[in-house]
C-alpha cells in the first residue's frame, strides 16, 4: 500500500530521506501522554486529514508548520475567543470539514506494509481527536475560572469598590476645587460622605477609651470607617426607595436591617484580611487551599496543647478564630448609633431661589421623631414609635436614580455551591442557608439536626434548579426601556409621573374642606406608592442592564420552612412580575421540533389570557392562526405600532412569545428554529388539586382537572356562577326586610370569573373572611363602576361572603381535610407544642407561630423594644395556618420530584410553585413526568403517615379519626391533558 505525504521543501535540499521517529513526551498538563509524528530530518509537525475518503490518504503538511499555543491563565475577558480565532487562523478548514494546508506543495510516494498504515491513521485520528476535546476542555476550564473569579469579587469587594469610588470622587473635589457633575443620588452620598466618615471615626475612638459608652457602640471599630459610611448610606436609602410609609421608617427596622448588613460584611471583612494573611506568609497562592492549610495548621496547634492539657489557651484560641452570629440587640445597639450619626451628618440644601440676603436654606437630610403609626386597621388604639424621616428633597430626584445605586448580590455568574447542609450551599463567600427560617430557633436546630442523607433529595432539587442558566432577552430589554424612557403607564409599568395634589379651595364650608383633606391625602397615597414602584422597576432594570451582556447567569435557591423553593436573588427573578420573566430567558436554546412549535404556539394562547387560555388545545392554536397578523405587527414594531400585544394579560411575556413564534414561522423550517423560552406548565388551581388527590373524590377531582376531558373544566367560572345565583336570589328579594337585596342589585352584573378567581385560588391556602374581602375590594376597584367608599366597603363583605359560602358547597371533601388538619393542630397546640412534620422528600417542618415576649434594649437613639421569639405557641395560628402550610409542603414537595426528574431526563427546568417551566422541544417529557410524579407522590398514605408521626409523637394525645375519602383512581391524572396546561 502506498502512504502519500506531503511537505515543503528545504532551501537546502529538495528530498530528504523518509525515516520517522518518536518525539518526546509533551509534559504539559493539557497534553499528558500525548505523541506526535515528526520527519526526522525536519521536525515538522505533520496533521491528519479527518477526511473520511479510503485509502490512500494524503497527510498533507503546510508550509509554515503548524505551532502549538500554550494556554495561558484567563485574565482577559476575551481569553477564549482569541483562543477560537487562534485556532481557525492556524488551521484552515475546507467546505468538506477537512483540515487543509496553507499551500500546497509537491508530494512524494512511500510504500509501507498496508498493517503500518491502517495502524498509524488509527492512532493519528484517535489523538487528533484527544487535542480537541482536551483544548476544548481547557478552553472552558478557563472561561469558568474567569467567571469564578469575577463571581467572587462580586461577592467580597462590592461595598470595597464603591468605598474606592467615594474617596476617588473626594480627590477629584479636591484638585480641581469643583463638585463633579454627578447623578441626583451620588450628589448626596458624596455631600454626606466625608462628615458620615468623620463622625465614625470620632465614635470608634471614643468606643476604644470609654468603656461606659462602648456598650452602645459594640463592633463599631469591626469596618473601616469609610466602608461603614458607605453601607448606612445605601441601606437607609433602600429603606425609603422599598416603599416607605409616608417618608418614614421606624427606627427597629432600620437599626436592625442596618446591623445585620454590617455583620454580614464583617465576615466577608474578616476573611478577606485573614485571606491577605495567608498570602504576605506565602502560606499558599489560592484562597481555598490556603484556608485549608491554616485549618490544617491550627488543628495541629490545637492538638498539641490538649495533649500538653493548656485548655484555656485551647479556648481563647478557638474563640478567637470563630466569629459568634450577632444577636438582635447587637444588631440594634449599632444600628441605631450609626443612624444617629447619620442624622447629625447628613444635610440638603433646596435650590438657590431664595434671596441672596437670607441665609442658606440647609437642613437634615434625616430627622429622628416619635409618631403615631397603625400597624393593622383593626388595631383599636394608635401607639407612638420611634421613626426616622427623610426630607422632601431626598426623595424627590430618588426614583430616577435608582439605577446608580449599588446592588451588591446580583444572580451568580457561575453554578451555584452544592448544598450540603444548613449554611453549606448557594453563594461562594457570601452566607447562604438552605432554609428561611426568619429567626425561628426551633426550625433551625430541626434543619441542623437532620442528616444530611435523609435531605439528600432536597439538596438535589435545590442544586438543579440553581443550575439551570438564564440570559436577558435583549429584545425584550430595549422594548421595556423604550416605553419606560417614554413615562411609562402601559404594558403594567407604573405611570413615572405624580398625580397633581388638589389646592385648597378658596371657602370656609368645612364639608368642602374636609373633603378636599380627604383628596390630598388620598393623593398623596397613590403618589407615595407610585414612588415605590418607580424605585422597584428601575432596580429591575438596573440587574437587567447589569447582567445584559452575559453569557449566562444563575439563581442560587432555598427553600422556606414548609419547603417551597425561591431563588435568592430578590429584585429580577422568574417568581417576580410578568416585566421580569419577560425579560428572562433560557440561556441554552434548542431547537422547536415539531412538538415544540405546537407547544409555543398554545403558550402564546395562555399568556394573552382573557378566557382564550380556558379553551381546549384546538381552540387555542385556531386563536393563534386568527392573528398571525397581529402577532408578526407586533414582533416587527412592538412600540410604535398598532401594539396589540398590550391587550395581552401579561404583555411583556406575550411579546416575548410572539418574537419567538414569529421568527420561526418566517423561517423556511420551522422546527429547527432555536428557541430560548421557557414554556409554562400551570396547574389547575393547584392548591385544591392537592386536597382532591388526598380526599380521593371523583367531582373534586373532575373540578380541577383531575380527570381526562374534551376541554379543561374551570372552577373559578363554576364557582363565579354560583356566586352569580345565589346574588340573583338575594337581589329579587324585599330592601325593606333583607337589606342585602340592593347590594346584590349593584353587584350582580360585576359578577365574573376574575372577581373571585384570587379567593378561591387562596382559600385552600386559608384566606379568612377579611383577607377575601380586600381581594374582592381591589377587584372592584378595578372595575371602576363603585365609585362611593362606603359603598365599595359593604359590597366588598357581601361578595366575600357569597363566594366563600359556594366555595364551601362544592368542595366539601376538601373543607372535611382541612378540618381534620385544624384539629389535630389544635389537639397538639393545646399541649404548647409546636405543629412538625416532614414532607415525603425528608425536610423537617416546624410551624414557627409563637406569642412574642417584648425585650427592651437601651440605645444611643431611643429605648428599642425588640420582639423576640417567647415560650409559647400562639395556639389560634398554629391551628388556621397548618392546612395550608400543609399543602404547600405537598407542592413544594411535587416540583422538587419533578426537578430531579427532568434532571436526570437531560431537560432544563424551572419552578415557580404550581408553575413549571421548560424549552418547548420538551413539554411533552415534563408533561409525562410532573403526571408520574403527582401520581407516585399521591401514591403514599400521606395522611395515614402524617397521623402516625402525630401519634409516635405525643402518645398521651387522642387525635381524631381521619376523614372519609372517595375512591377516585389516580391513574387518570397519567391521560387527563388540562392536568398542567
Amino acid at each position: 500500500m502506498t502512504l502519500a505525504a506531503s511537505f515543503c521543501p528545504s532551501p537546502r535540499a529538495q528530498i530528504h530521506p523518509t525515516t520517522w521517529r518518536r518525539p518526546p513526551k509533551i509534559n504539559t498538563k493539557s497534553h499528558k501522554n500525548l505523541y506526535f509524528l515528526f520527519s526526522s530530518n525536519s521536525n515538522t509537525l505533520f496533521k491528519p486529514s479527518l477526511s473520511p475518503t479510503p485509502f490512500p490518504l494524503n497527510l498533507k503538511s503546510p508550509s509554515n508548520p503548524i505551532q502549538l499555543l500554550p494556554l495561558s491563565d484567563s485574565v482577559q475577558e476575551n481569553l477564549v475567543e482569541n483562543l477560537e480565532n487562534s485556532m481557525n487562523s492556524l488551521m484552515p478548514i475546507n467546505e468538506i470539514g477537512q483540515i487543509t494546508p496553507l499551500e500546497s506543495c509537491p508530494r512524494i510516494f512511500i510504500q509501507d506494509p498496508p498493517w503500518i498504515a491502517s495502524l498509524l491513521l488509527k492512532g493519528l485520528y484517535k489523538r487528533t481527536d484527544q487535542v480537541v476535546k482536551l483544548e476544548f476542555k481547557e478552553m472552558e476550564k478557563s472561561k469558568y475560572n474567569l467567571l469564578r473569579r469575577r463571581q467572587i469579587k462580586a461577592e467580597t469587594e462590592a461595598w470595597e469598590r464603591m468605598v474606592e469610588e467615594y474617596r476617588e470622587l473626594e480627590r477629584e473635589m479636591c484638585e480641581k476645587k469643583l463638585a463633579p457633575n454627578l447623578p441626583y443620588v451620588k450628589a448626596l452620598f458624596l455631600g454626606w460622605f466625608e462628615p458620615f466618615r468623620d463622625a465614625i471615626e470620632r465614635a470608634q475612638k471614643v468606643q476604644r477609651t470609654d468603656k461606659q459608652k462602648a456598650a452602645f457602640a459594640p463592633h463599631i471599630d469591626a469596618l473601616p470607617a469609610d466602608k461603614m459610611a458607605v453601607i448606612v448610606m445605601h441601606k437607609m436609602m433602600g429603606l425609603f426607595m422599598a416603599g416607605a410609609q409616608d417618608g418614614f421608617v421606624q427606627v427597629v427596622q432600620a437599626a436592625v436591617q442596618i446591623g445585620m448588613a454590617i455583620e454580614q460584611e464583617v465576615r466577608i471583612h474578616s476573611f478577606l484580611e485573614k485571606t491577605k494573611n495567608y498570602r504576605s506568609k506565602n502560606i499558599v497562592a489560592g484562597t481555598e487551599e490556603g484556608l485549608r492549610k491554616e485549618k490544617e495548621i491550627l488543628m495541629k496547634h490545637v492538638n498539641s496543647l490538649v495533649r500538653k492539657r493548656r485548655l484555656k489557651e485551647v479556648q481563647k484560641l478557638l474563640k478567637k478564630e470563630q466569629i459568634k452570629p450577632w444577636n438582635r440587640d447587637t444588631q440594634a445597639k449599632l444600628g441605631c448609633l450609626l443612624i444617629e450619626l447619620l442624622t447629625e451628618s447628613a444635610y440638603v440644601q433646596p435650590p438657590l431661589n431664595q434671596s441672596a440676603d437670607g441665609p442658606p436654606d440647609i437642613r437634615p437630610a434625616f430627622r429622628h421623631r416619635y409618631k403615631a403609626v397603625i400597624k393593622n386597621p383593626r388595631q383599636k388604639f394608635v401607639k407612638n414609635y420611634g421613626v426616622i424621616e427623610c426630607d422632601p428633597l431626598v426623595l424627590m430626584g430618588l426614583d430616577k436614580t435608582v439605577k446608580h445605586m449599588l446592588i451588591p448580590y446580583v444572580p451568580m455568574l457561575v453554578p451555584p455551591k452544592k448544598w450540603k447542609g444548613y449554611d453549606k450551599g448557594g453563594h461562594l463567600f457570601l452566607p447562604s442557608y438552605i432554609m428561611r427560617t426568619h429567626g425561628s430557633r426551633k426550625q433551625q436546630d430541626a434543619i441542623k439536626d437532620v442528616p444530611a442523607k435523609q435531605m439528600q433529595k432536597v439538596f438535589e432539587a435545590l442544586d438543579m434548579l440553581g443550575n439551570t442558566k438564564w440570559r436577558i432577552n435583549k429584545r425584550v430589554l430595549s422594548i421595556v426601556e423604550c416605553i419606560w424612557d417614554r413615562g411609562g403607564n402601559i404594558a403594567g409599568l407604573i405611570d413615572r409621573e405624580d398625580v397633581p395634589v388638589p389646592e385648597k379651595p378658596p371657602t370656609e364650608d368645612l364639608s368642602e374642606i374636609q373633603e378636599w383633606k380627604w383628596s390630598v391625602r388620598k393623593a398623596k397615597k397613590i403618589n407615595l406608592e407610585r414612588h415605590s414602584q418607580r424605585c422597584d422597576t428601575e432596580l429591575k432594570l438596573s440587574v437587567a442592564r447589569k447582567m445584559r451582556d452575559e453569557e449566562g447567569f444563575y439563581y442560587p435557591h432555598n427553600v422556606d420552612f414548609r419547603g417551597r423553593a425561591y431563588p435568592m436573588h430578590p429584585h429580577l427573578n422568574h417568581l417576580s412580575s410578568d416585566l421580569c420573566r419577560g425579560m428572562l430567558e433560557f440561556a441554552e436554546g434548542r431547537p422547536l421540533g415539531k412538538s415544540g412549535l405546537h407547544w409555543l404556539k398554545i403558550h402564546l394562547a395562555n399568556l394573552y389570557s382573557g378566557g382564550v387560555e380556558k379553551l381546549p388545545h384546538d381552540g387555542r392554536l385556531s386563536f393563534v392562526e386568527n392573528h398571525l397578523s397581529d402577532i408578526f405587527e407586533s414582533a416587527d414594531n412592538p412600540v410604535n405600532g398598532n401594539r396589540w400585544w398590550l391587550t395581552a394579560e401579561d404583555p411583556f411575556q406575550f411579546l416575548a412569545a410572539c418574537i419567538n413564534l414569529s421568527e420561526a414561522l418566517r423561517s423556511s423550517s420551522p422546527h429547527t428554529v432555536i428557541s430560548h423560552l421557557p414554556i409554562h406548565q400551570d396547574g389547575s388551581c393547584n392548591g385544591l388539586q392537592h386536597y382532591a388527590a388526598l380526599g380521593r373524590d371523583t367531582l373534586e377531582a373532575a373540578a380541577v382537572n383531575l380527570t381526562p376531558g374534551d376541554k379543561p373544566a374551570d372552577v373559578y367560572s363554576e364557582i363565579a356562577v354560583r356566586v352569580h345565583d345565589i346574588m340573583k336570589r338575594d337581589s329579587d328579594k324585599d330592601p325593606a326586610t333583607n337589606p342585602q337585596a340592593l347590594v346584590a342589585k349593584v353587584l350582580i352584573d360585576q359578577v365574573d370569573r376574575k372577581l373571585v378567581k384570587q379567593t378561591v385560588m387562596t382559600s385552600v391556602y386559608g384566606v379568612t373572611y377579611v383577607g377575601a374581602r380586600e381581594q374582592i375590594k381591589k377587584r372592584l376597584e378595578e372595575k371602576g363602576l363603585i365609585t362611593d367608599d362606603r359603598l365599595l366597603f359593604t359590597a366588598a363583605c357581601y361578595a366575600s361572603k357569597v363566594t366563600l359560602a359556594a366555595l364551601g358547597e362544592i368542595f366539601e371533601a376538601a373543607r372535611g381535610i382541612m378540618g381534620w388538619l385544624g384539629d389535630c393542630a389544635k389537639v397538639i397546640s393545646s399541649e404548647n407544642q409546636p405543629v412538625r412534620w416532614t414532607t415525603p422528600l425528608g425536610l423537617p417542618v416546624v410551624q414557627p407561630y409563637r406569642k412574642s415576649e417584648r425585650h427592651l434594649v437601651r440605645t444611643t437613639l431611643q429605648v428599642l423594644a425588640l420582639h423576640r421569639e417567647g415560650t409559647s405557641i400562639n395556639a389560634r395560628k398554629q391551628r388556621t395556618a397548618f392546612p395550608p402550610n400543609f399543602v404547600h409542603s405537598l407542592d413544594g414537595t411535587h416540583m422538587m420530584m419533578t426537578a430531579i426528574a427532568c434532571r436526570d431526563a437531560g431537560l432544563h427546568f424551572a419552578g415557580v410553585h404550581d408553575s413549571f417551566w421548560t424549552h418547548a422541544c420538551d413539554v411533552d417529557k415534563m408533561n409525562r413526568i410532573l403526571r408520574e410524579k403527582f401520581v407516585e407522590l399521591y401514591s403514599e398514605p400521606i395522611l395515614e403517615n402524617l397521623l402516625e408521626s402525630f401519634q409516635t409523637s405525643y402518645p398521651e394525645l387522642t387525635f381524631p379519626h381521619l376523614p372519609e375519602r372517595g375512591n377516585f383512581d389516580l391513574q387518570n391524572v397519567l391521560e387527563s391533558p388540562y392536568f398542567f396546561n
